[in-house]
């Protein structure tokens, strides 16, 4: 029960506090020209390129292994078809 009201307790506090207090050091009182601000952006975007790239070639490497996988079971499927000397 102890638990249900922190959950509570801070549910109602993030609901009514101003929204500038969830603001970062960057955004807090900043102008969004500032250098700052265009260098937290550009390191923003470089993480989602490489998060990107990585599940990207995640991506492909699983698409890789299937479509060997199942070259490989259709050759097994057909030499074990195959009239055997």
């Amino acid at each position: 029960m102890n638990t249900r009201w922190k959950i509570l307790f801070a549910m109602l506090l993030a609901i009514f506090l101003p929204a500038k207090m969830f603001a970062c050091a960057t955004c807090f009182g900043g102008t969004i020209d500032s250098p700052m601000a265009d260098g937290m952006n550009w390191g923003i975007f470089t993480l989602l390129a490489v998060i990107g790239t990585v599940l990207l070639t995640l991506l492909t490497f699983f698409i890789h292994i299937i479509r060997k996988s199942e070259a490989l079971a259709a050759a097994a499927e057909t030499s074990a078809h195959s009239p055997q000397v």
